[in-house]
This record gives structure tokens, sequence and C-alpha cells, in this order.
């Protein structure tokens, strides 16, 4: 049966790859996005926002817009959010965790039927992840403190001294451990709690790095396929934060839009968290050369020994839990790049942001440099 569809955010490129999905069974979508920079460049209508999406633009902690975009829907979607490096801590929490509280705020008081919310999460809420010591056994490590970061010690010992092994990390544990993950689950508390108390059926769903086209080349919080891509489609070399040997996992977008229709329209999903996870394990360094290889470009990535204070040394989503309802991951990192690549260039976006997005880290001190560069091939 047709829905009506809110998507919060929903001019990003997540929300406008749900929104396809959405449009595609049949479903009317509605949008409301603040089109605000540096993800949107202007605040018109983005291209990739398929023409038959009701884009209403506001902010998530506008009571009225909220309630203009709830009024008359029947499920949403909740992407909207605040991602930056920048330490402008509030913020974070005034648009992912208060602008939530909102949603449901506005849904309760005007007795609205909202049939399912599904809420964006983060890979972020683990901090460090799962790791296993010989000695010690299981673990959560606490953040990385910046005397062993600016020495270039930058792997996780157990607190026996011991060096551990990263493990893929499932749903049971979170270890937040900067503004943005802390916000995020702050949100997750307030939308299953919220969800519980009064009837309103909802799903959290932790996204691991998610990549593909109409990805903003100009936010850079949209991370490495953005950064590398641009900088390697100019002829520059891509810079590789810590060692380059810091582990993720990358998940194409229209994975995770697959896994937002999944959680609305499977009920076992209520109340849950899941893990929206790739199928590859890279280094920093193995997916600088992936671009490299991509693009066609010839020159060595850098490694300048530059690192993010409050990054998380390996991280691995485990999404044995969403597999088990059916989802699977479905692009390599290489076909992702690939796409993103040739978006890139198809739209005619150049790189005139990652130099200045260095200086302005490390102008804040958001990011930072070890005590000795380390040069890598």
């Amino acid at each position: 049966m047709a829905e009506r569809v809110l998507i919060t955010g929903g001019a990003g490129f997540i929300g406008s790859h749900t929104a396809l999905l959405l449009l595609e069974r049949g479903d009317t979508v509605r949008v409301l996005d603040a089109l605000r920079s540096p993800v949107h460049e202007t605040t018109t209508r983005p291209r990739w926002l398929p023409p038959e999406v009701e884009l209403m633009v506001g902010d998530i902690r506008d009571r009225s817009a909220v309630y203009r975009a709830l009024r008359g829907v029947d499920s949403v979607v909740h992407l909207a959010a605040y991602q930056d490096y920048l330490p402008d801590f509030s913020t974070f929490f005034h648009i992912n965790t208060v602008g939530t509280a909102l949603l449901y705020e506005v849904a309760v008081h005007e007795r609205l039927p909202l049939r399912k919310v599904v809420v964006a999460s983060s890979q972020a809420v683990y901090g460090e992840g799962r790791y296993v010591c010989v000695a010690d056994g299981v673990t959560h490590p606490d953040l990385r403190n910046d005397e062993q970061l600016r020495a270039g010690r930058w792997e996780i010992r157990c607190r026996c001294g011991r060096p551990m092994d990263s493990r893929p990390t499932d749903e049971t544990t979170v270890n937040p451990h900067n503004q943005y993950a802390v916000s995020k689950y702050t949100q997750e508390m307030v939308a299953l709690s919220l969800g519980r108390r009064y009837g309103i059926p909802t799903t959290c769903m932790r996204y691991s790095i998610t990549q593909g086209r109409w990805q903003s080349p100009r936010n850079a919080y949209s991370g490495i396929c953005r950064v590398f891509t641009l900088r390697a489609q100019s002829g520059r070399p891509p810079i590789v934060f810590e060692d380059g040997r810091q582990r993720r996992d990358y998940v194409y977008v229209g994975d995770v839009a697959r896994a937002n229709l999944l959680a609305l329209e499977d009920p076992r999903t209520d109340f849950e968290a899941y893990n929206v996870g790739g199928g590859e394990v890279l280094t920093a360094l193995e997916y600088a050369e992936t671009v490299r290889r991509v693009v066609g470009l010839r020159t060595s990535s850098e490694v300048p020994g530059l690192y993010r204070f409050g990054d998380t040394r390996h991280v691995v989503s485990d999404v044995s839990k969403l597999r088990s309802l059916g989802w699977r991951p479905t692009l390599s990192v290489d076909a992702i790049v690939r796409e993103y690549a040739q978006w890139v260039s198809a739209a005619g976006h150049v790189d005139d942001t990652t130099d200045d997005s260095i200086a302005r880290m490390l102008g804040s001190g958001t990011l930072r440099r070890a005590g000795v560069g380390v040069a890598a091939g």
C-alpha cells in the first residue's frame, strides 16, 4: 500500500537516493531540508532531487516547519543532522538531539498517527569499537590521548601494555568519543525512548562511512572519497592522516537507501538499532591507492603526520544483524569511487576546498601535526 513519507534532511545524497526508491515503489515523498552550506551550494532545489518530491525549506529546530512537514504523512526517515569537524559543540546537540526531540514532541502534541520513524545514526557511536587482547579479552578502548598522537604512536594498546587486534563491532556496546558521536547516540536515546513511550515504532540505523554520487563536493565532512577523488582529479596527491593504516568499512549510498526502506517496512526492526556497513575493509592508504588507480594519478600519496584529535584508530561494523533480515551490501569500494569520480567530472566540480579545509582545521586545532612527519608512497 502506497504511503506518504517525510524525509528530513532529504535533499542530501542519502535522502535523495532514499526518495528515489520510495517513488519507485509508488509512495508520495515530502522533504524538509534547510539547504544550508557547505552541504548545499545554494538554497535552490538540488538538481538530483526528483521533481516528484515535494520540497519544504525549513529547519528541524523550527516547530512550525516541523509541524507543516509532519502533517499528513504516514512515516518519517529522519536524516537531518549537523556534521563538522569544528568545535562548535552546542550546534551538534541543538540540531541532532534537540531537533529529534522536537520531531517526537510535535507528533505527540498534535496526535499525529505516525506508523514508523527511521532515524539516521552513525558508526561513530562506537568510538574505537571492539578490540581483543590475548590476556584481557574483549575491550572497547577509550579515546587516544593527544600526547600519544603527537608522538606518532597510532595504535592502541591494552591497559596491560600488550598490542590488541581490532574486530568487527556489533550493536551491543557504544562508546562515543567526540561531539558528533555523542550527539548521535543521545539522538538514538531520545528517539527510542520516546518512540516506546508514545507508541511510535522507531528504528535507528548506524551508517558506516557512506559514499556515492551526489555526495557534496564542498562539505569537508563528506570524507575520504570526496577529498581523495577531487585532489586526484586535479593532479594532486591524496593527503592521508596518521600513518594511513587505520581501517574502516565503506558503504554505498544505494545500499543505505535500501536499508532505510527495509526498516520502514519490516516490523521486526521496531525499537532496534542496526549497523549499515560495507562489505570491504580498507586502510586509508589502500583507499588512496584505489582512487589513484581509478583516476589515473601517478603522483604518490602524502602522509605528513597530520591527525584529527578525536578520530578513532580502527572501527569496522558487523552487519550480521541487518543481514539476518535479508539486506546485503552490493558495491565494492572500487565501483563506488568510479561512480563518484564520473559524477564529479560530469558535473564540472573541481577541487577548490580541500587545502582551505585543512588550513581551517589546523587553525582551529581540530587537525594537528605529530612531532615527526611520515613519508609514504
